[in-house]
C-alpha cells in the first residue's frame, strides 16, 4: 500500500469516526438545540466526505466500503431523548458538553492535518509529472496525463472536502469559547 492510499484509507476512517462521534454528541446534547442542530449538520458533511474519498479510492484501486453500515441517526433517537433528558438534569452537563467540543475539535483537526496531506501529495505529483511528461516520449505523455487525472482528482476532493473541515473545527473553538467562561467560572 502507498502513501496515498494510506492517507486515504486513514482519513475515510477519521471522517467516518468524526460523523459518528458528532451524531452522538447531537443526541447526547439534543436539549441545547444549537448544538443538537449544528452537529447533526456537521455529522452530514463528515458522512459526504467519507462516500466521497470511498468514490475516489475505488478510482485508485482501494476498496474502503463498509459492509456493516452504520447506524443512522433515527435508529438512535430514541435512546438520544432519554439520554439528553437525564443529562440536562445532572450538575455536569455543561461539563460533558465542554470535553465532548473538545474531542470533536481534536477529531476534525486530525481529518484537517490528513486532508492537507493529500492536497500537498497531490500537488507535488503534478508538478513532478509535469518535470516528467517534458523529457519522456508521445507514448509515455498518455499515461503520465492519466495518472496527472487522478492527482487533479485528488487535489479536487481535499481542495472541497478540507474547507468544511476547517469550518467544523471553527464552530468547535467558537462554542468552547463561548461556554467555558460561563461553565468554568460557575463550578
Amino acid at each position: 500500500m502507498n502513501g496515498v492510499n494510506l492517507t486515504l484509507r486513514v482519513l475515510h476512517h477519521g471522517e467516518k469516526h468524526l460523523a459518528r462521534k458528532l451524531t452522538a454528541v447531537a443526541e447526547r446534547h439534543r436539549a441545547e438545540p444549537e448544538i443538537h442542530h449544528v452537529a447533526l449538520d456537521l455529522a452530514g458533511w463528515s458522512r459526504e466526505h467519507a462516500q466521497r474519498l470511498s468514490d475516489t479510492a475505488d478510482r485508485h484501486g482501494l476498496d474502503l466500503r463498509d459492509f456493516a453500515g452504520t447506524p443512522l441517526p433515527h435508529l438512535l433517537s430514541a435512546l438520544g431523548e432519554k439520554t439528553a433528558e437525564t443529562v440536562v438534569h445532572r450538575p455536569e452537563p455543561a461539563l460533558l458538553l465542554l470535553r465532548d467540543l473538545r474531542e470533536l475539535h481534536l477529531d476534525a483537526a486530525e481529518n484537517s492535518v490528513h486532508w492537507e496531506m493529500l492536497a500537498q501529495v497531490a500537488q507535488v505529483a503534478q508538478v513532478a509529472q509535469v518535470a516528467q511528461v517534458a523529457q519522456v516520449a508521445q507514448v509515455a505523455q498518455v499515461a503520465q496525463v492519466a495518472q496527472a487525472t487522478k492527482d487533479d482528482e485528488l487535489l479536487g476532493l481535499a481542495s472541497s472536502c478540507h474547507p468544511a473541515t476547517l469550518r467544523q473545527m471553527r464552530w468547535t473553538n467558537t462554542m468552547i469559547k463561548v461556554l467555558a467562561p460561563q461553565v468554568l467560572t460557575s463550578l
